[in-house]
């Protein structure tokens, strides 16, 4: 007996989480500082233009792929190609990827908890400067413990997740944490905006200088659109399932 596939319980249930995905560490803290270095507003347009050309069809690809087929990488690939041992391999290779994302996506997810906590606790309250914050971070990183208890407490939370499914699992944390996530977002501007010299940042983000582009700057911005849209059947098995 064949076992009916779990799907998407709404249209805004699959779209938070498809988001949650897509949205990686890379676009969170590398995004930032390559956007300094490449010029800024011209280098967004440029990013922009790449998510357009390269990141919408290949997320749309992998979507369509999965709704296809309703299976997890290896299988739609063994079955879109009818078998084929090449395509076959390029699902495995899927997995093996989502593998080793997986492997520092956890290291530094339990970071983020530990220091979730420590800023609950009030310990940055007394860091004046860089060095004290630096030191700091180098003396967490250097204790197995802490490193290896938080990341432990975040894959169970990820497997606690996973483990209750689609709808009750994924769908249901996605409706709670990216409605959070966002709102830290908002609150993360607005303190930026009220810092001295945040008008001349709002300038340099929104008023492109296309001087300080070169060749090197727009290979950045294609592989930052191919690299980060993380979203599809690759390692997010249950994204590829739209609402019936």
């Amino acid at each position: 007996m064949t076992k009916t596939r779990e799907h998407w319980g709404s249209g805004v249930g699959f779209i938070l989480a498809a988001a949650g995905s897509a949205i990686g560490l890379g676009n969170i803290w590398k995004f930032p500082y390559i956007a300094g270095e490449n010029g800024g507003a011209a280098f967004i347009l440029i990013y922009l233009l790449s998510i357009l050309i390269v990141g919408v069809p290949v997320l749309l690809a992998e979507i369509l792929i999965g709704r296809r087929s309703q299976k997890n990488p290896v299988g739609a690939f063994r079955a879109l190609s009818k078998d084929h041992p090449f395509w076959t391999a390029v699902g495995y290779v899927g997995v093996l990827a989502g593998f080793i994302i997986l492997s520092y996506y956890n290291v530094v997810a339990g970071w983020s908890l530990g220091y979730m906590v420590e800023g609950l606790k009030g310990t940055f309250l007394s860091f004046g400067d860089a060095e004290v914050s630096g030191a700091y971070f180098g003396s967490r990183i250097s204790s197995t413990g802490w490193i290896v208890g938080w990341q432990a407490v975040f894959a169970v939370l990820g497997m606690t997740v996973v483990y209750f499914g689609v709808n009750k699992g994924i769908e249901k944390i996605s409706r709670i944490l990216m409605p959070v996530f966002f709102f830290i977002l908002i609150g993360l501007v607005l303190w930026g905006l009220s810092l001295p010299g945040s008008s001349k940042g709002v300038e340099f983000l929104f008023k492109p200088d296309f001087s300080h582009i070169n060749p090197g700057s727009v290979l950045v911005a294609l592989g930052h659109a191919f690299l980060y849209p993380e979203s599809g059947y690759g390692g997010h098995d249950d994204l590829r399932i739209l609402p019936q």
